[in-house]
Order: structure tokens, then sequence, then C-alpha cells
């Protein structure tokens, strides 16, 4: 399998955490998938360690601008956030320095073994995911049952940012029967 000569960018990437912390987005895209494939693909990160992490968050924003996104894969969080776009992010948010839920924290401290709770991160925003050329939402998981309901049946709202994918023109969803049981 091979990634041929793609340009990945990464979602987004938790601030306060040691470069070599084993629970960080570019650590676990790096595990659990570049070492597991051959690719020539350049793997785009923001810059958490950035001295300025606002100014960082805009030249990612402009490196994502400057060829757009053509595929999007995305995972459905506990709250309904994408990415790190947490409950009350707009639909035309840009890229931008977060403050994360305390869900969210607790959620990174229990799954991905983050040495330290990350409080903050830079996150693609929703206008950037939304303006893809295609997403794809991927929902595992019986714990992911009732967002994923409300992500596909509560009203198209910031308060569940997950709804707005159902505005996309080319948005497919794979859930596997548990995390759908609900619908």
């Amino acid at each position: 399998m091979s990634l041929g000569d793609a340009t990945i960018f990464l979602l987004d990437e938790f601030g306060g955490l040691p470069r070599d912390d084993p629970g960080r987005c570019e650590s676990m895209i790096r595990r659990d998938l570049f070492d597991l494939v051959e690719s020539e693909a350049e793997l785009m990160v923001p810059d958490v360690d950035a001295d300025d992490p606002a100014a960082e968050a805009a030249r990612y924003q402009t490196a994502i601008e400057d060829g757009g996104l053509d595929l999007v894969i995305l995972g459905l969080g506990g709250n309904g956030h994408l990415g790190m776009n947490e409950p009350g992010s707009g639909r035309d948010s840009g890229t931008r320095v977060v403050s994360l839920a305390s869900s969210t924290t607790d959620h990174a401290r229990e799954s991905y073994g983050v040495s330290v709770p990350p409080q903050w991160g830079i996150t693609v925003g929703l206008g950037q995911l939304l303006a893809a050329g295609e997403l794809w939402l991927v929902v595992t998981g019986a714990h992911k049952a009732e967002v994923f309901k409300e992500t596909m049946t509560a009203p198209i709202a910031p308060e569940t940012p997950s709804t707005f994918l159902r505005e996309h023109p080319h948005a497919t969803v794979l859930a596997d029967e548990s995390a759908a049981s609900l619908l």
C-alpha cells in the first residue's frame, strides 16, 4: 500500500505535551499509519511548540488554503466535536488555537496515554473542513451511539459541531453496527 505523493495535513495537535509524548496527534498518526505503509507523502503538522501559537494557526490555515483539502477523514468526538472543534464552534470557524472541553482532555488521558492532560490545541476549523471536496466520518463502538444519533438527527447547530456534516454534498458516514444501534 502506498500514499503516493500526497500531502497530508494533520487535523489538529494537542498543545502543552512534550514533543515525544506518545499521545500527541503526530505520534499517533506516525505510529498508526505511516509506520504501516510505504509512503512518500508529506505530513504537515501544526507546530504547537511555536513561540506564537496563534500565528502558527494562521500559517497552517494559509498552507491548507493554498491547495485546499480533497479528502478529510474524521472521527467523532464524544461531545460531537470534529478535530478540536468543540461544542460552540461556528460553521465558518478557521484554523485556530482552542481550549479543550474537560471531556476531551479526560478522553485524551484515558485513551491516548498522554503524560499530562492537554488543555489546548490547534485545530483546522469547521469552515475549512466543510470546504473539502469529500468528507468521511468514521464512527465505531457502542460508546459513540448516543452522539452519533445526535449527529444524524439533532438540529444542525454549533452545540453539536458534527451536525454540520449533514450539509456537505459529498459526506460519507462509515459506522459499525454498535455505533448505529440507536438509529
